[in-house]
């Protein structure tokens, strides 16, 4: 049959699509309640002591420290400046206390797990579909990662048959051309019994939604699960059994999301990303898995999924715009992880499961640029809040991601108001520029000891869950070691913790930006991630930072005539080298180099990354000689 490009027919040989088994995937009604009568039932578990044990204590102490800020600010009254003030503290506030009460319980988890040690119900074979949807990605970085997981997987013992499909949604003919080449390529270098399959649209509609989709509805039918990748998505032999095996254990699972790691980073921002990732994440994953439970969440990728559940119950509607028309859901994960939920089927996050990989954006830049597009998709969860029929906790991860973007204009805002107010009421900015303004308020007066007690409270509760983190890694000496020794992790430590001070600020900004672009309707461009390393022209950066560097030289001016507080001379400084910083960024820090922030998985790289990297470089020489030689 023909395969259209754009209007450019190439003939699609036979073999590159398996057999049609089409499964009907209904749009679903959020206006009204639905269940499906194939997700079998099941028994509360203790998820919701888990629950007791992490939100009470967040509001408790966001309610102690509102108490006492209530009573700092009540001198000569309250007026509404106050009041916003109060409720901007409240919001921010609660969001930290909520990860520390998380990882506090992520510790307690990590400890039982120790101790009571794994076991293993029998598994019912599946056939399980690998799914890799691609959107003018580098071919031979995806078909590699592609080979190197079919490699593992035919060396391993399973009972489950496994099939992988690169779904293309590749507009650009020459990369769609060197898909077909490596496809070729692969299915020349792979043994028989490895199946693999190859689909490109005619077009891109609803794009990774409507690609999945397109999949579910032709060929979805012959598969019992489908294990949803993206395009650098990378997991071993041994985890993609894990998660196929848990799932035909629990016939009540939908979804089912391992927790990917970091690799790959060779720039510096990647770097501390990376390092961040492997070592805070542990137990901030393992006590949102406890207390989300069978409620959890799903993040698009790297998770398997019960393919008729997700046919019948996850098949998205359209949003209607405030101009009539209807917008596609973009963070569509989430979603999905709610309407599961909604009909039935349990949604499980299992941390435990190792081996499951995913890159990172290179720079500053590249991250803020994809900050962007999730925090359009984000803030249209707002809107899915009140869908019929959703858990609780289902909405509590939709509100969740929507505040995560919201929180950066609120400590904007609270940036603002202190260093308009915070040098009292004798000496700030308000007063210089109106001696007699009655609407200001009575600031009271702020010692030196009240603004480092406040300044290390602040500080304390924003880092104590990588503490946490640090902590499970400093008490086992072999884990220390694979960091490269406890000097070596301390080191690491301690700049990741400074660059990541350093870095905030700038986030800040840029969260605010992107929130600011979404409401007045700016809508973000769906393009590839930039995985290379390298850094942007000065002018680039010099655009892209100019907010941060004007509020930067504000406030420092600001700092230096006495009118704004010495204690905002940390953000000062990041906004003021919010360039130089951003060019920092993207340089070349990789581990060969510079072993600072280096992970056990760049010191001892696991087999799956070596053999990607191998198949990689295999395909990419390939791929670089004529066409007529990779037939």
């Amino acid at each position: 049959m023909a395969l259209q490009m754009d209007g450019v027919k190439h003939i699609q040989k036979p073999g590159l699509m398996p057999r049609p088994a089409p499964l009907q995937m209904p749009v679903q009604n959020l206006r009204v309640r639905f269940g499906d009568n194939d997700a079998p039932g099941w028994r509360r578990t203790r998820a919701r002591l888990w629950k007791y044990a992490t939100f009470p204590p967040a509001i408790l102490t966001t309610a102690l420290l509102l108490t006492a800020f209530t009573d700092w600010l009540a001198t000569g009254g309250l007026g509404w400046l106050e009041y916003l003030l109060i409720t901007l503290v409240g919001i921010t506030f609660f969001w930290i206390s909520l990860s520390v009460s998380t990882a506090s319980l992520g510790l307690l988890g990590l400890w039982l797990r120790a101790k009571r040690g794994v076991t293993h119900a029998p598994v019912t074979p599946q056939n399980v579909a690998l799914l890799v949807p691609v959107y003018n990605e580098n071919p031979s970085d995806v078909f590699g990662n592609a080979a190197a997981m079919l490699t593992e997987l035919n060396s391993l013992p399973a009972a489950h048959d496994f099939s992988l499909f690169i779904l293309s949604d590749t507009r650009d003919d020459r990369i769609a051309e060197e898909e077909l080449r490596a496809f070729a390529q692969l299915r020349q270098s792979l043994p028989q019994e490895c199946e693999i399959y190859y689909r490109r649209r005619d077009t891109n509609s609803d794009r990774k939604t409507g690609n999945l989709a397109d999949w579910v509805e032709g060929w979805g039918g012959g598969y019992d699960a489908m294990l949803v990748l993206d395009a650098d998505s990378l997991m071993s032999g041994e985890a993609i059994i894990a998660l196929a095996d848990e799932l035909s254990r629990d016939a009540s699972a939908g979804l089912i999301q391992s927790a990917p790691e970091l690799i790959g980073a060779e720039t510096l921002f990647a770097r501390l990303q990376q390092f961040s990732g492997t070592t805070y994440g542990g137990p901030l994953a393992t006590g949102l898995a406890m207390w989300s439970n069978r409620e959890s969440n799903y993040w698009g990728h790297n998770a398997i999924i019960r393919t008729r559940a997700f046919a019948s119950c996850a098949g998205l509607p359209r949003l209607r715009g405030l101009l009539g028309k209807d917008r596609l859901i973009m963070s569509h994960d989430y979603v999905e992880a709610g309407l599961l939920r909604r009909a039935g089927w349990a949604v499980r996050f299992l941390p435990a499961i190792k081996g499951s990989f995913e890159e990172t954006p290179p720079t500053l830049v590249d991250y803020a640029l994809r900050d962007r597009r999730w925090c359009q998709g984000n803030l249209q969860h707002l809107r899915i809040l009140g869908a019929r029929g959703l858990h609780p906790v289902s909405r509590f991860h939709m509100l969740h991601g929507a505040i995560s973007y919201l929180l950066s204009p609120a400590w904007f805002l609270l940036l603002l108001i202190w260093a308009l107010l915070a040098n009292g009421e004798g000496k700030n900015v308000i007063s210089y520029f109106s001696a007699a303004n009655p609407t200001m308020p009575i600031w009271p007066h702020m010692s030196t000891v009240d603004s480092i007690l406040i300044l290390l409270f602040m500080y304390a509760m924003l880092l104590a869950p990588k503490v946490m983190g640090a902590l499970t890694v400093w008490f086992q000496p072999k884990l220390r070691a694979d960091y490269g020794g406890q000097r070596q992790f301390a080191i690491s430590f301690v700049a990741e913790i400074i660059c990541s001070v350093l870095y905030a600020p700038i986030m800040m900004v840029q969260q605010t930006v992107a929130v600011l672009r979404t409401f007045v309707g700016l809508r973000e461009q769906w393009t590839p991630q930039r995985r290379e390393a390298g850094s942007y022209p000065l002018v680039t950066l010099l655009k892209f930072h100019l907010l941060e560097t004007v509020c930067g030289a504000t406030l420092m001016a600001g700092i230096i005539g006495g009118l704004v507080s010495f204690w905002l001379l940390p953000i000062a400084i990041s906004l003021c080298f919010a360039v130089p910083l951003s060019a920092l960024s993207g340089l070349n820090f990789s581990a060969r180099n510079w072993p600072h922030l280096g992970t056990p998985i760049e010191f001892a790289a696991p087999q799956i990354i070596t053999l990607a990297k191998h198949r990689r470089a295999e395909l990419r020489k390939a791929l670089n000689k004529a066409p007529e030689a990779a037939e």
